[in-house]
């Protein structure tokens, strides 16, 4: 019969193997900029491409209103 001790070190050990290991990397002072500059530019676009989708659309429909209730310019 087996030990529930040796049973639950068994399985302890084998989860232990499956998990990975910390990296314990340095990210330079370079990379970490170019990192950080990689990050805010991905957030202009986005807020960019929310901006054309929205914005352009509704000042078309809004000059399309104003020709109509004013008449031709």
């Amino acid at each position: 019969m087996l030990n529930p001790t040796r049973l639950a070190a068994g399985v302890i050990l084998c989860l232990g193997c499956l998990l990975p290991a910390p990296a314990m990397a340095y990210i330079g002072p370079g990379v970490g900029l170019g990192a950080i500059a990689v990050t805010a530019a991905l957030f202009a676009g986005l807020l960019l491409l929310v901006a054309g989708l929205v914005w352009y659309p509704l000042k078309r429909a809004l000059r399309a209103r104003r020709k109509n209730i004013y008449g031709p310019e």
